[in-house]
C-alpha cells in the first residue's frame, strides 16, 4: 500500500515545509545522540516496566494549545517493529465544519467536546527509528473517526510544543507528520478505500468495531531517503525557477 511520491508533482509550498521538517527530524536525532538517547527511550524513562498494551509516557503526552496528543506502546506482532506512535488531534482544534463519519452502530464514541481525531500511527524499531507508518480501524484507538478529507484538512494543526517527556521527542513526532504528509494522505485514502469495501464484503457487521479489520493501511518508510529526495526535488525546482 502507500504507493511512492512523485515528488515533483507537489506545489514548491509543500517540499519546502517537508525539507524544512527533515531537517528539524535530523536535528532531533543530533541531539538525542548526543545524550545517548532516543525519542522510545524518553517516552518510556521512569515510567517502570514495560507493558504492552499500555499507553507510554503514563497519560499520554498532550498540548492543550494545539489540542494536540500521541502515545507510545506496543502490540503488533511485526517482528521489525518495537512500537508504535499514535497521533491524535482533539475537538479542541477542529472546525466546526469537520464532522464525524455518519454512524448508526451501538458502539459509543466520543463525541462534543471528548471528540478525538486519529491521524496515523509511527512504526519504530529496538533503535528508536521510525520505519514505517499505518492507519486504523476506529476501535482500534476508540476515536471518533472522521474521513479522509477532512482528516487530512485537520494535519497542519497537530502540534506538541513543549517539553514533556523531551522537547527533542515532541519536535521529532510533530515534524514527522509534515515530512511524510504525501504519504499520510495516501495512507487515509487507502483506509477509506478498505473500509467502504468491508462494508460491501461483510454487509452484517458494523464495519467500525469489527475485530476482524484491525490495520487499515501502511507503507515502510525511510527518514534519510525522505529528507534526501525532498531536498533534491526542491533544488532542481527553485533551480529550474
Amino acid at each position: 500500500m502507500a504507493t511512492n511520491v512523485k515528488f515533483s508533482d507537489l506545489p514548491v509550498a509543500r517540499l519546502r515545509d517537508m525539507a524544512s521538517a527533515g531537517a528539524e527530524i535530523k536535528e532531533a536525532f543530533r541531539l538525542l545522540d548526543k545524550a545517548g538517547a532516543n525519542v522510545v527511550g524518553q517516552c518510556l524513562e521512569n515510567q517502570g516496566t514495560f507493558y504492552e498494551l499500555d499507553h507510554y509516557p503514563e497519560g499520554d503526552v498532550y498540548d492543550d494549545e494545539f489540542a494536540s496528543q500521541y502515545y507510545y506502546h506496543a502490540h503488533r506482532e511485526d517482528q521489525d517493529e518495537h512500537g508504535h506512535f499514535h497521533t491524535f488531534l482533539r475537538a479542541k482544534a477542529m472546525p466546526k465544519s469537520v464532522k464525524p463519519v455518519p454512524y448508526d452502530g451501538d458502539a459509543e464514541r466520543p463525541l462534543g467536546k471528548d471528540a478525538l481525531c486519529h491521524f496515523v500511527a509511527i512504526s519504530m524499531d529496538a533503535p528508536g527509528q521510525p520505519i514505517g507508518l499505518f492507519t486504523t480501524n476506529r476501535w482500534v484507538t476508540d476515536e471518533t473517526f472522521y474521513s479522509a478529507e477532512d482528516t487530512i484538512s485537520l494535519l497542519d494543526r497537530f502540534k506538541i510544543d513543549h517539553t514533556f517527556p523531551c522537547l527533542a521527542t515532541n519536535n521529532l513526532i510533530s515534524a514527522m507528520l509534515r515530512l511524510f504528509r504525501p504519504q499520510i494522505e495516501t495512507l487515509l485514502h487507502e483506509r477509506d478505500e478498505v473500509i467502504a469495501k468491508w462494508v460491501v464484503d461483510h454487509p452484517n457487521e458494523d464495519v467500525y468495531e469489527d475485530r476482524d479489520l484491525e490495520l487499515t493501511s501502511h507503507t515502510a518508510i525511510n527518514v534519510e531517503k525522505q529528507v534526501a529526495a525532498v531536498n533534491r526535488t526542491l533544488r532542481a525546482v527553485e533551480k529550474a525557477a
